[in-house]
């Protein structure tokens, strides 16, 4: 349904015909965190996340699943054991 609390004329998961059904009644603002994310949209003066209705809640255990503009930390190489290494090389060597 249409937003009629916060961010009037956009589509709301929680809107009902009672009204907003999420926590409080209506959206909360970005957080610092938030600043720069592409999913960030601006009503009255206030900016509002487009994927989250309280965004405090995603950024409470890290980093938030829904930012675009944090990169996820690349997977660390697994240890290699020398000694495994080196037998394989001298096998490879031989043919």
């Amino acid at each position: 349904m249409l937003c009629n609390t916060v961010r009037k004329g956009t589509n709301c998961a929680f809107m009902s015909t009672k009204g907003c059904s999420f926590n409080g009644g209506v959206c909360h603002e970005i957080v610092e965190q938030c600043n720069g994310c592409g999913r960030i949209v601006h009503f009255d003066n206030a900016s509002y996340c487009s994927a989250a209705p309280d965004p405090s809640v995603k950024w409470k255990n890290g980093v938030c699943n829904m930012a675009t503009h944090i990169k996820a930390a690349a997977a660390a190489q697994a240890k290699i054991n020398p000694l495994k290494a080196s037998k394989r090389g001298a096998r490879s060597k031989k043919k």
